[in-house]
């Protein structure tokens, strides 16, 4: 069983990728989980390997509902009483064609997942957050940090390091954390092919477990991690 003083940790997009790694990282090191994703049969799965009902509570959960968040944040409340920490992670890319010729009911889904599904999740999740003086994690990119000709998707993740800093400073004071992970390419379920050259999505839970286990005192605002460049 167990024990009710470890610490909660709430994934979304938890069901693969960066996200399920995460889960399984945290998990090695004690957390209890709340873990949403679209998915809630994968998140079955994760919950099995990772102790059943005891330490891993699942929702299905689509961010851009501000109701299926809200659940999301009752669900983890009953299972376990508090929230000591978020990594609001689910997100989606684009796909060819520029400001040109992509179609733009693919920016609308992409848009409302990786920024206001980001926005959302903060805002439900901040009562419990400022109760327990808890962290917030977000997936940004390295795509948020440089200009890449045509990627609406890399205009989505300058908006998600907006909201990192932006949310950084309305809460200045509160004890809450706030750190931005940034990843280059990773070998995700995100890419139809493997990228030659990418991180792994552990590499990225690592980066995860790191901010995490910083004590109180020290907020790691921002983390960069790319993959090393090819060999020549």
């Amino acid at each position: 069983m167990a024990d009710s003083n470890n610490p909660v940790l709430l994934i979304t997009g938890a069901s693969s990728g960066i996200g399920a790694e995460t889960a399984r990282a945290a998990s090695a090191d004690g957390y209890r989980l709340m873990l949403a994703a679209r998915s809630e049969d994968k998140l079955r799965t994760l919950q099995q390997e990772l102790g059943g009902e005891d330490r891993v509570a699942i929702t299905a959960c689509d961010v851009q509902s501000v109701s299926d968040q809200k659940a999301m944040v009752n669900k983890a409340l009953a299972a376990f009483g508090r929230i000591d920490a978020v990594f609001a992670n689910a997100g989606r890319g684009g796909e060819p064609g520029g400001f040109s010729g992509a179609d733009p009911d693919v920016w609308k889904d992409m848009i409302l997942t990786n920024v206001l599904g980001v926005g959302i999740t903060l805002q439900v999740c901040m009562p419990a957050l400022k109760e327990s003086r808890g962290h917030i994690l977000i997936t940004g990119s390295a795509a948020g940090r440089v200009t890449i000709p045509g990627s609406m998707y890399s205009a989505t993740k300058w908006a998600v390091s907006a909201i990192g800093y932006g949310v950084r400073e309305e809460i200045r004071g509160s004890g809450v954390r706030v750190t931005l992970i940034e990843p280059g390419m990773v070998d995700t379920p995100f890419f139809d092919e493997r990228p030659d050259n990418a991180l792994e999505p552990v590499d990225v839970a690592r980066a995860v477990t790191y901010a995490l286990a910083q004590p109180a005192h020290v907020d790691v605002n921002e983390i960069l991690v790319r993959p090393t460049p090819a060999l020549k």
